[in-house]
C-alpha cells in the first residue's frame, strides 16, 4: 500500500480522531415520552428544559417546549418521525439547547414553504446563509421611524379614504366570505414593480384555498416577489401556532436588510383557535371564551414587530395586514377587539354590502386608518377629503329615500351624485390602480365630469381616462390646474359619446 493510500485509509482517520479526542465527562439529559396525542407530547426526565426550547425525539420527531410542570414537560409537536408507528410512549427525548429558527433571504421568493422553512412546492431544498429566530424581541423604539411613506394597495377606497403607510399594521375584518382574502391578495398584486417584497401566511386553510391562492399569485406574476407560508387545516396544531411567527421572521430578514416588506396573516382567528386548542390540551387555565389569558400578548408580540426602521438602521419597513373573522358582523367579540386595539386601524367588510353587490364591500363609516393619512400624498389627500365628505353625506341622506316622501331638489341632486360615486367606487378583483389613476378619477368626480352617466358609460369613460393618462403621464406633484387640464383632455377622447 502506498503512503498516500495509507493516509486516507479508515484506520488512519480513526487514529487521527483518537489522537484529537478530548477525554472528559459529558453529561446530557435524556427524557422519556409518557403520553402523546392530539399534536402534543408529555415528557418526563428533562429538569433543565426551558420554554420554547426545541426537543429532539429518538424517532426523528421534533417538538417545542410549551409547558413546564413540576414533574413533566408539555411539548407541541412540529414534525413526526419517519417510523411506521410514529412517536409513541417510551420514546427517548433530548434537549437541543436552541430555539426555533428559520432561514431568511431571497431564496424564499417564489416558493411555498411550511412554517419550518421546508418546501411544499416540489422544488429543491432552500439553501440560505443566514437564519433568524422565530420570536426575537420587537425593534426598540430608538430604531423606529415615523410612518411617512404610502403603501399602494391598488384599491380605490383604501388608497383614498383608508390609506396605509409602510410600517403600519392595518387590520382587515369581516364575516366569512366577504372578500377579506381577496382584498389582501389585491394588495400583494399591487406591489408589482414597486420594489416591495411580500409574505403571505395561510393558517389552517383548506388545501383548495391554498392552491387557489398560489395559482392567483402565479397567474398575476406576483409569486416572483412573494413567499407563501402554509400551515393547512390538516397540519399539526403546533405548525399552525408558529406559522405567523415564521412568516414574520422571513419578513424581518428583508426588513433589516433595508427592504420594504408586506406580510399578510390569513387569518389570526384560526391562529387564536389553534393556540386555544394547544393550551387546553396542556391544561392551561382557560379565560374568556376558553382562550388562555395571554392571548392578547400572543398577538401583540407578533404585530409589534411590524414597523418602519430609521435610515441609520437600514430604512426598511414591514407592513402587516392581519385578517380576522367575525360572526354576524360582531366586531365587539373577544379576538376582534383585541386585534383592533393592537393595530393602527381596520378595514371593515360589511356582509350587507357584499350581498347587495357592492364590491369591495368596505364600510367606510366603520373603517379607519389612524396613521396612514400622514403617509398619503397631499394632493390625493385633498381630493379624497372632498369625495369622502360627499359619500358620507350620501349615506345619511339615502335613508330618507326609504320613506317615499318628496325631497328637496338639492337633496335629490346629492343623492344622485352619491349613487354615481357608489358606482365609481366599485372595483373588480386583481385590477389595482396606480396613485396617478386615483388622482385622475378623483379630480374628474370632484369637478362633476362624470355627472349624469350611468354605470356602463361611467366604466367606459374611466377606461378612456386611464388610457389617456398612460399615454401622457403626469406627476402627482404637478399643480392641480395641470391635472384638471389633463383629465379634461383625456375625457375629450370620448367625443361626448360612449365608446363602441
Amino acid at each position: 500500500m502506498s503512503t498516500d493510500s495509507a493516509a486516507f485509509s479508515p484506520l488512519s482517520r480513526q487514529s487521527d480522531w483518537l489522537d484529537g479526542y478530548d477525554f472528559r465527562l459529558r453529561m446530557a439529559e435524556q427524557g422519556r415520552v409518557v403520553a402523546v396525542g392530539d399534536g402534543i407530547a408529555w415528557v418526563e426526565g428533562l429538569p433543565s428544559a426551558a420554554m420554547d426550547e426545541v426537543l429532539r425525539f429518538a424517532d426523528g420527531s421534533r417538538g417545542l417546549v410549551f409547558h413546564l410542570g413540576s414533574a413533566r414537560v408539555g411539548a407541541i409537536l412540529l414534525s413526526q418521525g419517519s417510523g411506521q408507528q410514529g412517536l409513541t410512549a417510551g420514546t427517548a427525548a433530548f434537549l437541543s439547547g436552541h430555539h426555533l429558527e428559520i432561514g431568511v433571504g431571497d431564496a424564499y421568493l417564489g416558493r411555498v414553504v411550511d412554517p419550518m422553512g421546508r418546501p411544499l412546492d416540489a422544488g429543491a431544498v432552500i439553501q440560505t446563509t443566514s437564519r433568524r429566530p422565530l420570536e426575537p424581541d420587537s425593534p426598540p423604539i430608538i430604531v423606529r421611524d415615523f410612518v411617512n411613506r404610502p403603501l399602494v394597495s391598488g384599491g380605490k377606497m383604501v388608497d383614498t379614504m383608508i390609506p396605509i403607510g409602510k410600517g403600519q399594521r392595518q387590520l382587515i375584518i369581516g364575516d366569512a366570505g366577504t372578500g377579506k382574502s381577496a382584498l389582501a391578495l389585491d394588495a400583494i398584486v399591487a406591489q408589482k414593480g414597486r420594489d416591495v417584497l411580500c409574505v403571505y401566511v395561510l393558517i389552517s386553510q383548506k388545501r383548495s384555498a391554498v392552491v387557489a391562492t398560489v395559482e392567483t399569485l402565479r397567474r398575476t406574476d406576483a409569486l416572483d416577489f412573494t413567499c407563501v407560508v402554509v400551515a393547512e387545516a390538516t397540519a399539526l396544531p403546533g405548525l399552525k401556532y408558529i406559522a405567523p411567527f415564521a412568516g414574520c421572521a422571513l419578513a424581518e430578514g428583508w426588513m433589516y436588510a433595508g427592504r420594504d416588506v408586506l406580510v399578510v396573516y390569513d387569518d389570526l382567528t384560526t391562529h387564536a383557535r389553534a393556540y386555544r386548542e394547544l393550551s387546553l390540551l396542556l391544561r392551561r387555565p382557560p379565560g374568556r371564551e376558553a382562550y388562555p389569558g395571554d392571548i392578547f400578548f400572543l398577538h401583540s408580540r407578533l404585530l409589534e414587530r411590524s414597523t418602519c426602521l430609521a435610515a441609520q438602521y437600514g430604512g426598511g419597513s414591514m407592513t402587516a395586514l392581519p385578517l380576522v373573522e367575525t360572526e354576524q358582523g360582531e366586531i365587539a367579540a373577544y379576538i376582534p377587539t383585541n386585534l383592533i386595539s393592537i393595530t393602527d386601524g381596520q378595514v371593515y367588510l360589511d356582509p350587507r354590502l357584499f350581498a347587495a353587490g357592492f364590491l369591495p364591500a368596505i364600510d367606510v363609516t366603520r373603517s379607519v386608518s389612524r396613521i396612514g393619512g400622514k403617509a398619503q400624498h397631499s394632493a390625493i389627500k385633498a381630493e379624497a377629503g372632498r369625495m369622502k365628505l360627499d359619500y358620507l353625506q350620501f349615506q345619511e341622506l339615502e335613508i330618507f329615500t326609504r320613506f317615499g316622501s318628496r325631497l328637496e331638489a338639492g337633496v335629490e341632486a346629492k343623492i344622485r351624485r352619491g349613487r354615481l360615486l357608489r358606482e365609481l367606487l366599485k372595483q373588480d378583483r386583481l385590477c389595482p390602480l396606480m396613485p396617478e389613476q386615483h388622482m385622475a378619477w378623483l379630480i374628474a368626480y370632484n369637478e362633476g365630469l362624470f355627472d349624469g352617466l350611468d354605470s356602463i358609460l361611467l366604466a367606459e369613460r374611466m377606461a378612456i381616462l386611464f388610457r389617456a393618462l398612460a399615454e401622457r403621464p403626469i406627476s402627482l406633484d404637478a399643480p392641480r390646474e395641470s391635472w384638471l387640464a389633463a383629465v379634461r383632455s383625456g375625457l375629450e377622447g370620448a367625443g361626448g359619446e360612449p365608446e363602441a
